[in-house]
């Protein structure tokens, strides 16, 4: 056995995608002795050769970042890793203690742009935020200097933190292969409907989204977590029509057969400045499905859509260009199936994880 290697996160579900299914199942794949501390109620647990320790869940945000912090850290005490890979920035101050107070090996895992994310946070006054912003950055860069490593789930996120830390990786989030890849794609024997699977907020889009159902009928199919700005009764207030049905929070197989259900895939987010430099998941799970997209027009977005020739491009602004994509691809289904296949093929070629988990078993390896 190698090297054990501890995830811990206090915000994420234990079987968060990233977190769980791809980094700690692939490096238990590779026989290094993984654990992942997680804040949650559900107990203890191995699966997939993981070994999940529940440290109980603290609600309150304030309280959650000494509480959790204080119980994953006497775990930490307990299981004594080899490394300590953490995927919270409210993790940072109990990363920077165990690396220079107990010398253990921390790793940083940046999902997101911290202070451009913070702009958009609805919980932080508005005239705090820019300070809040500038504050995270020095924090994030001070603590990331003095500990082992840090994985970056974007190009642009590591240019941030290359500067300080040399020991600095780009693991992208892409699919794995065999989680949604659909055999035998026929969009005629689908039903009109377009879906929209993740975090579902204002700032993602939605408001637009279903602005532009109304202008074709056309149904959505909705799967996800609401966030603090949006309910679901906010969005039956907007789907006048009935348009919308929201199938709650799935599972890997049932998005599977959501994705087998349905045309279109709709990743319309908002232009604020954590989204267009960001990789979003979904996009790319679109793909690997084989039914052509429709996403914001980003520059980084339309690089990878039009390159591929899998989708189209519109102002997320704009319900009315939505509708149009829809209706442009809803009605010439030779045009959404040759999409759909190209994104396919693309992510089978490069946009998958199969290609990303060397550079995670090379940054343990190498060390």
């Amino acid at each position: 056995m190698k090297s054990h290697v501890c995830h811990i996160t206090s915000v994420h579900p234990r079987y968060d995608i990233r977190i769980f299914v791809k980094e700690s199942i692939s490096l238990a794949e590779h026989n290094y002795l993984t654990s992942l501390i997680v804040g949650d109620d559900l107990g203890d647990e191995t699966l997939n050769k993981v070994n999940i320790y529940g440290v109980g869940t603290i609600a309150n945000r304030y309280l959650r970042f000494l509480g959790s912090s204080y119980r994953i850290y006497k775990k930490i005490v307990d299981l004594k890793p080899d490394y300590i890979h953490l995927h919270d920035p409210e993790l940072l101050f109990l990363g920077f203690y165990l690396s220079v107070f107990l010398n253990y090996k921390v790793v940083y895992d940046v999902h997101e742009d911290l202070p451009k994310q913070i702009i958009n946070k609805h919980w932080i006054p508005k005239y705090f935020r820019s300070i809040v912003a500038k504050c995270a950055n020095l924090i994030e860069l001070f603590i990331s200097k003095r500990i082992y490593g840090v994985v970056c789930a974007t190009g642009q996120i590591a240019k941030r933190f290359s500067g300080v830390n040399k020991n600095t990786i780009v693991l992208y989030n892409y699919p794995k292969l065999s989680e949604l890849a659909i055999d035998n794609i026929d969009l005629a024997q689908r039903d009109d409907c377009v879906c929209y699977i993740g975090s579902i907020s204002r700032t993602r889009g939605i408001l637009q989204l279903i602005k532009s159902l109304q202008i074709n009928n056309v149904r959505l199919k909705l799967a996800g977590v609401f966030s603090g700005d949006v309910n679901l009764e906010l969005i039956r207030s907007y789907d006048d029509k009935g348009l919308v049905d929201y199938l709650g929070v799935l599972d890997r197989t049932e998005i599977k057969l959501l994705l087998g259900m349905v045309k279109i895939g709709i990743v319309t987010l908002l232009p604020t400045p954590s989204y267009v430099e960001s990789l979003p998941i979904k996009l790319f799970e679109y793909m690997l499905a084989g039914i052509p997209v429709i996403a914001s027009n980003f520059p980084l977005w339309q690089d990878i859509i039009n390159n591929a020739q899998c989708g189209i491009c519109v102002d997320p602004l704009d319900p009315l260009a939505i509708a149009k994509a829809i209706d442009e691809l809803l009605t010439n289904q030779s045009l959404a199936l040759q999409m759909g296949n190209n994104g396919k093929r693309e992510v089978m070629d490069k946009y998958n994880w199969e290609h990303e988990v060397n550079k995670l078993i090379d940054f343990y390896s190498n060390s």
